[in-house]
């Protein structure tokens, strides 16, 4: 994995715990070489993650729609800032800049980003990992839900392990770098769907 996009949020929450799992995803990334894509913002774990990776000598690169940087919240010192028109040019973005998908915690954006990276890898749009690091157990209740939809029946089996999960960096990074993709909605048979 050459870059990762990061999701997360553009608030700090009052628990410092956010925060610094923020600045540890910066640094660890850009230690191990590994450049960082993200929504562009200076503000929250958002702009904590670039300002990590880019003191640590990373490559960060922002990609902010142009609302956004009207409202000035765009980070002016990355790597490269793309700067674009709607939210979903944003995100395509993400997915042809990234080898992978991290997520941490965020608000509605954040979700909006994970779930459209979900359903593009089950339909075949990429073959990317997805992954989620549930800092102080903050996703636990998204990941129990995306099991009861695999135990309902509205994800596959085959589609059960897209959301690559671990509560520690080293761990998810592991996991994804041992990604194996799946097989698609688009390449599957009438009979497995």
């Amino acid at each position: 994995m050459k870059r990762l996009a990061v999701y997360c949020g553009s608030a700090t929450p009052a628990d410092p715990v956010y925060i610094e799992a923020a600045r540890n995803l910066g640094r660890s990334l850009a230690e191990r070489g590994i450049g960082v894509v993200y929504g562009g913002g200076k503000l929250g774990l958002m702009g904590a993650v670039a300002d990590s990776a880019l003191d640590a000598g990373g490559e960060v690169i922002g990609v902010i729609p142009q609302a956004l940087v009207d409202a000035e919240v765009a980070h002016r010192n990355l790597s490269e800032l793309h700067v674009v028109e709607t939210m979903h040019e944003r995100k395509a973005r993400f997915t042809e800049l990234a080898d992978g998908f991290v997520t941490i915690p965020g608000g509605t954006g954040t979700m909006d980003e994970l779930w459209e990276a979900m359903s593009w890898s089950q339909l075949g749009y990429h073959s990317d990992p997805v992954g989620l690091l549930n800092i102080a157990g903050y996703y636990d209740h998204l990941i129990r839900f995306v099991e009861k939809m695999g135990e309902v029946g509205f994800l596959r089996p085959q589609h059960q392990n897209i959301l690559i999960v671990a509560n520690e960096l080293d761990t998810l990074l592991d996991r994804m770098a041992k990604y194996e993709p799946h097989v698609p909605i688009t390449r599957m048979t009438r009979a497995d769907l």
